[in-house]
Order: C-alpha cells, then structure tokens, then sequence
C-alpha cells in the first residue's frame, strides 16, 4: 500500500480527489469538518453537499460546461457516475436531486477500501507528506489564515449569493405554465408570466428592498456568473427583461403570445416537490424577500423552504502559485482543487478534484504528474488559472473563449462541435501517451 494522500474538504473536488485515488491503489485519509463545525451555507453534513443550485449546467457538446462534463466521463468522475444517477428533469442540463445525490456520494466514498473518513477541522496544512487542500470557497478561518501566511499575500475573495425554494404546491397553477425555451428539452421547467405592469412594479420594489449589509471590513466583489438579482436591477430597469427574466422563445401556450418578462422556476427533487427560482440569486433580508418576491403572478403565497442568502468565497491567487498540474510551485507534494483554485461551478470544481486525484496518485507512485492539453475543456480551465503573466484574477467558468482556436476557420455552433470533437479526440491521445488509465486500479464498485 503507498502511503496515505490527505485531502482536506470533503465537497464535489475532495469527493471526486478521493475516488480517483482510491480507484489506483491509493490510501486517502479525507478531513471534513462538517457537521461539527458547518457553515453559513450548508444545511447537512454529507459530503458532496450543492449549495447554491442543483444543475449542473448543459449536457450538449456544443456548450462548454457539456464538454467539460464528456472529458469527466472519459476519465471516470464519480460525480458524473451519481449525477446520472440522481438526475431530475431539467431540458438540456444535468440537475439532480439535491439531497439524494449528496447521500449517495457520501456513501460511495466512505465504502472505498482505501478511503477513511476524519470528521475533523484541519486548522494548518500538514507540514509534510501529499495533501490535497479542497476546502471550498467556504474555508474555516484558521486553516484560511494558516494558507494566507504560506501564500505570502492576503487572500482574495468574492461574494456568492444563493436562490431561494419555494414548495410546488404552493405555486399557483393557473398562473404558472410548462415550457422549455423554444421548445427544447422537453416541458421541464415552470414559467410565471409577467406583464409590462407587473415587470415594473417587482423591478421597482427590488430596487428599494432592503439588502444584507456588507461588513465594514470587506469591500462588496460579486462573481459576474452568480450576480445577485438586485444587483443586476440597479443596473437599469431593462437588464432583468434581457437577462434572467427574458421571455424569448417562452410563449404562453394559453395565449400563443410571448410575456413581456418570465420569471423560471426549476424542479429540485425527484418528488417535484420543490422548486428554485432560476437566476434569483440574492442578499436582500429575508423579510424583503417574502414581501418583493409575492409582487411574482404566482407566488403571492409561496412557501419558502429556503430563502436566498449571501456568503463570502475565499479563492487563493492562483496564477502566481499553481502549476496547470494543480500543484503547489512551491511544494509539490500539495494540490489545490475546487472553487479555492479560482475555477467557479460545481462541475469545474469537481473537475480539478479528478485531476488533482490523478496526480497525486502518480505522485505517489514515482510518477511525473500532467495536465490536459490546451485544446481541452480542462485542459484551458488549468491553463487560465496557472498562468503566471495573469494579472487581476478573477473566478472563470469554463469557455469556449479559453481552449485553443481551431486552425479551420467556422463560427457559432459548427465552430463549438468541432471545438468539442477535437478536445474529445486530444483527450483520448493525452491518456495513452501520458498513462493516465496505466496506473494499477482497484476493484471499486459503487454501493
């Protein structure tokens, strides 16, 4: 047996670290603080918990995180295995069962032969050995300050805001309609239609609701991907109308007309008995919630089982101190993986934990760890969040923008497709000439 890998942070990518070690013979000691000590975000302590939404974005190989998923799959992501698993409907994207999907990850992890599980805060990176640190943007304040120490600088941070839930019953249905956008991916989400008046009117109200104050000592920096609603508001009475909220190709089928804005609600459980209000992230109280939220046709008496809320993300600069490996430039025997490298999205997280897994498997065998190649979904994603040159960083969602341009010269769709066809096919050469699937594997199989 090859010495023990500590990771430390059981989410998507300490998740997904531990499976990919595991798989190749490796023993994996996994710290998690929760629930002794939970968070301001989380409800439970399984491992693998989704915080802020339960999609896990686009299945098609013409959209970005759809490539990213199909380079995971390559790769055997326990986090794509479960997913599928837990799937609820949702068009074209991947969404799951929120709290099922967590159970089922957490006991695939601790049924793994060389995987034990710590229910413990780690306070201070290990001073030796190979370490994972996959703590999430939600790290404890003592290993925070014990890694900004390390890192030489003060850490750099942004703010997330979470949707709130309603119940499905609680939603009027005779306001409400099925539809998916131009009519694809079936009749998966539920619209509420708005009128000119009634755009107005909750736009207005959101403008003036009362918001959650920032602390004195913290300068407000939210991530563009994840905007609170009424941040995006403030920016003119229009935005909503073209952003979340838009109505093209979400006609009424009752009227055969197209709303002047929709407001999408999708389903959170396999039951359908909860729904979350796409987009509607947001850092108004609770009371002005309830209150602007009721001004929605539809939801003048939801009930909320979760409201929206803010917390602060911690993310580590990574440009000046990961290599694309997604190790340390200074110690190589410790990774970062998840949101703490400055990738944003739960599939992105979970796809540094694979690769972070895979390293430090070769790691741990003598081996030389490797990055995807830039062509790749992945292989980009590293590519932005080491480069050393970057200055300003920021938190990036996987892109088309990112992977390296097709020498052929084709736009919109065909250009994504071929994009997508060529990262699959680098993808395949990169693991037999690197031997990413060489390593010995275990016999694992899924409870």
């Amino acid at each position: 047996m090859q010495p023990a890998v500590r990771i430390i942070g059981g989410g998507l990518a300490g998740a997904e670290a531990a499976w990919q070690l595991a798989r190749r013979g490796v023993a994996v000691e996994l710290f998690e603080m929760r629930p002794g000590r939970s968070t301001d975000a989380h409800a439970s302590g399984d491992l693998a918990e989704l915080v802020c939404s339960n999609s896990l974005r686009s299945e098609s190989l013409s959209a970005p995180a759809g490539l990213l998923k199909a380079e995971m799959r390559q790769l055997d992501s326990l986090i794509l295995r479960l997913a599928e698993a837990h799937r609820v409907p949702a068009g074209a994207a991947l969404a799951v069962d929120r709290g099922g999907f967590a159970r089922a990850v957490t006991r695939a992890v601790e049924t793994l032969k060389h995987v034990h599980i710590t229910r413990q805060e780690v306070e201070a990176l290990p001073g030796e050995g190979l370490v994972i640190v996959a703590t999430g943007p939600l790290t404890a304040a003592p290993l925070a300050q014990d890694l900004t120490a390390r890192l030489g600088e003060a850490a750099l941070y942004f703010y997330d805001a979470i949707s709130p839930i309603v119940t499905a019953d609680s939603i009027d249905m005779e306001v409400a309609y099925r539809a998916g956008r131009y009519g694809k991916g079936g009749e998966d989400y539920l619209n509420l239609p708005l009128t000119r008046d009634e755009y107005y009117r909750f736009v207005d109200a959101l403008r003036a609701a009362e918001r959650v104050p920032t602390h004195s000592f913290e300068r407000f920096v939210a991530f563009e991907g994840c905007m609170p609603i009424e941040e995006m508001a403030d920016r003119g009475r229009e935005t909503l109308a073209f952003g979340p909220m838009r109505a093209v190709g979400l006609d009424d089928p009752r009227s055969g007309r197209r709303p002047y804005a929709v407001v999408q609600l999708r389903q959170e459980d396999r039951q359908q008995t909860l729904y979350n209000l796409v987009g509607f992230q947001t850092k108004m109280t609770y009371a002005a919630q309830k209150r602007v939220f009721a001004l929605i046709p539809g939801l003048a008496n939801a009930e909320f089982v979760r409201l929206g809320s803010l917390h602060r993300n911690t993310f580590i600069n990574a440009p000046q101190h990961l290599l694309p490996t997604l190790q340390w430039r200074k110690r190589a025997t410790v990774f970062f993986a998840g949101q703490m490298t400055g990738v944003e999205g739960y599939i992105e997280s979970a796809a540094t934990g694979l690769l972070a897994g895979i390293n430090a498997a070769k790691l741990a065998a003598g081996r030389t760890p490797v990055a995807p190649p830039p062509t790749t979904a992945l292989g980009a994603l590293l590519a932005y969040i080491s480069d050393p040159d970057r200055k300003h960083f920021q938190p990036m969602n996987v892109n088309f923008g990112l992977i390296q341009p097709l020498s052929a010269r084709l736009r919109g769709k065909a250009k994504k497709e071929m994009m997508a066809r060529r990262a699959l096919a680098d993808l395949v050469a990169w693991r037999r000439e690197f031997g990413v699937d060489a390593e010995p594997a275990a016999a694992v199989a899924l409870p």
